[in-house]
């Protein structure tokens, strides 16, 4: 089944406007329709008092109980720091070849690294963190090229290195499915 849709759903608060640049972007690199939604979470169930920090893989399960059926990819988006257990922070994750991931914005303001608040700067990480993580979704991995938004990143300093588009290979690996 061809992929008609992509459902970013926001579990908290974002700035005015943020949601609606994200959306035109993502639509704009997948040619999908892209839709934007509030979501409703109780997010204590997800908590880790030890780590002080959300447990980013029942998170992931979570959203996948919440994802439309068929042709749609659901990216659920907060405001929490996001952990698994071998890593000690995530920006995001999303089951390859799914129906769905998760993206937080919490380590993506410069703020929160002691500089001057920059939104030009939060706006593009975000919409690289989104776009990376569906890129999963649609069957892509971590790719070497270090401008491909496919690449990996371990620290903010890794994102800004990127652009926010699929380099040819990965675009070319993108699978939308059949007609």
């Amino acid at each position: 089944m061809k992929t008609e849709a992509i459902t970013l759903i926001s579990f908290g608060y974002f700035e005015k406007g943020l949601l609606s640049q994200i959306e035109k972007d993502v639509s704009a690199e997948f040619s999908v329709a892209v839709y934007t939604r509030n979501g409703h979470l109780d997010l204590t169930e997800f908590y880790d008092p030890g780590r002080n920090q959300y447990d980013a893989n029942r998170l992931l399960k979570k959203i996948g109980e919440l994802s439309t059926t068929g042709a749609s990819k659901t990216l659920g988006l907060f405001n929490v720091d996001l952990f698994i257990p071998i890593l000690t922070y995530i920006y995001g994750q999303a089951f390859l070849n799914g129906c769905c991931g998760i993206a937080s914005v919490f380590r993506l303001k410069n703020e929160r690294y002691g500089l001057k608040r920059n939104d030009k700067v939060f706006v593009d990480r975000f919409r690289k963190e989104v776009i990376h993580e569906l890129g999963h979704m649609f069957g892509l991995i971590h790719c070497t090229n270090p401008v491909c938004v496919m690449r990996s990143s371990t620290y903010v300093e890794d994102i800004d290195q990127k652009s926010h588009h699929f380099c040819p290979n990965c675009r070319a690996g993108l699978q939308y499915g059949t007609e």
